[in-house]
């Protein structure tokens, strides 16, 4: 082999290795962005994510914004992303947004909440999945209604 021949092949090692590090790199903030930007921590699909927390009592929204046999996106007192819904006109429920598949924040339409990310789609009335990919239901929050308001129980 020349000197030439093994510089050519010295530099196509060194291309092609560059090559696979950024396709890996890309594929891997990629996943990433997946994973968790939308909303709280996960360390992998289907763990249960955190409720709200902090004293009863706290408001979440008015039961008037919420449309019976709908569900409305809110934020907790403590900035978690949350759905409440109302199943009928005296009865409410509140679950995490947090898809339970990878992190993604769901969207409520009508009595589905849907993973925009990957298609999952679960109850707005029980958390439960009705289409995976995820496993598992969505991390229920505890309410009640108090004069009019949504609050935490």
């Amino acid at each position: 082999m020349t000197e030439r021949s093994r510089h050519s092949t010295s530099r196509r090692t060194v291309l092609t290795t560059g090559a696979a590090v950024a396709t890996a790199a890309v594929g891997g903030a990629a996943l990433a962005a997946c994973g968790g930007e939308q909303g709280g921590p996960t360390s992998g699909g289907g763990e249960q994510q955190p409720t709200a927390g902090g004293q009863p009592g706290q408001n979440l929204t008015s039961l008037s914004d919420v449309p019976v046999g709908g569900a409305t996106a809110v934020t907790t007192p403590d900035g978690q992303d949350a759905v409440v819904s109302r199943p009928s006109a005296n009865e409410v429920a509140a679950f995490s947004a947090i898809c339970t598949h990878q992190g993604c924040k769901v969207d409520p339409q009508g009595a589905e909440l849907r993973c925009p990310c990957h298609g999952s789609v679960f109850d707005a009335f029980t958390g439960e999945v009705r289409r995976g990919p995820a496993d598992q239901p969505l991390p229920e929050i505890n309410v009640r209604v108090d004069n009019g308001r949504i609050v935490t129980a």
